[in-house]
């Protein structure tokens, strides 16, 4: 039997963590129809079925979770061999495969992602933003930025941008109509546009003073899934509107936007960027690992 090359194992491996040959295809730079064929290809040598498609599914067969079993780790080992390779490179070169939420995407885009390109141009960077949290190592990232606070626990983190802050915003002509809330509890009688989280659940809109919490339960006409749209909700005078304080940045400085009940809204840690501790890290993200730290260092300085 000929044997079968690193590509349609890498093949099988994309295609049973996506579940979807479209979703793998994307991975590996592909389109679905080369990958589906070497998929078969490779099925036909061994003489049996690794996967059971369906119309709408994508599953391993019995003797595909074996199969993957046996090939995953040995892949796995051959990555890192190869990683361990490129430390005796002058320069990083490769790609990283970093996931983030889009708000998070957006923050590191300018001051950290750029000049990474610019000072190592053998490297290029595939950012993927996407809301949900993901397995970062199942899904084949080298890292990711979120939040700290949804960093997981058994991850390396590196603080990625200063704290962060959630605030209460309005433009200037529904305030002249409505008046402005004092306190949270004056949420209750304005039109609040309400956020939504990637899971579907509204975002609670909380609040602290002297060291005690309070949320907010808000109510309004409108409900929207991404800060970008509940900025521009609120500049038109839809209403109030709870967001991050680097969402709503551009438009408070300009005067477009109030910001409100600001003793209620302290400062939390901002973005991490995170890998696994228990790999070999690639030359590529150990320069990544740098700007970011150079960077965060560039906003404490100005923020001290």
């Amino acid at each position: 039997m000929q044997r079968a090359g690193l590509f349609e194992l890498n093949a099988v491996v994309a295609v049973a963590a996506r579940r979807s040959f479209r979703a793998a295809a994307a991975e590996l730079g592909m389109s679905p129809s080369a990958l589906s064929h070497a998929v078969a290809a490779l099925e036909r040598r061994l003489g049996v079925r690794l996967f059971n498609r369906t119309t709408r599914s994508v599953a391993l067969s019995e003797a595909g979770e074996q199969f993957l079993a046996r090939v995953g780790p040995a892949l796995r080992e051959i990555a890192e061999a190869m990683e361990a390779v490129e430390h005796y490179r002058d320069r990083p070169a490769g790609t990283l495969r970093i996931n983030a939420s889009e708000g998070a995407a957006r923050q590191i885009l300018e001051p950290v992602v750029l000049p990474f390109l610019e000072r190592y141009p053998e490297m290029s960077v595939d950012l993927v933003t996407e809301g949900r949290l993901v397995d970062i190592v199942a899904e084949g990232f080298d890292a990711g930025i979120r939040i700290a606070e949804a960093v997981p626990r058994d991850m390396i983190a590196v603080p990625c941008g200063p704290p962060q802050r959630f605030v209460v915003v309005a433009a200037p002509g529904y305030l002249a109509r409505r008046g402005r809330p004092e306190t949270p509890g004056d949420l209750v009688g304005h039109a609040c546009i309400r956020g939504r989280l990637p899971s579907g659940a509204p975002l609670r809109w909380e609040f602290a003073r002297h060291g005690e919490p309070l949320a907010v339960e808000v109510s309004g006409p409108l409900t929207l899934g991404g800060s970008d749209l509940i900025v521009e909700a609120a500049l038109n005078g839809a209403g109030l509107a709870y967001v991050s304080e680097w969402a709503a940045a551009r438009e408070l400085a300009a005067g477009r936007l109030v910001r409100l009940l600001d003793d209620w809204a302290p400062a939390f840690p901002g973005l991490s960027l995170y890998y696994p501790g228990h790999r070999l890290v690639p030359a590529g993200l150990k320069a990544f690992v740098a700007l970011v730290r150079e960077a965060t260092a560039r906003w404490d300085a100005a923020d001290s």
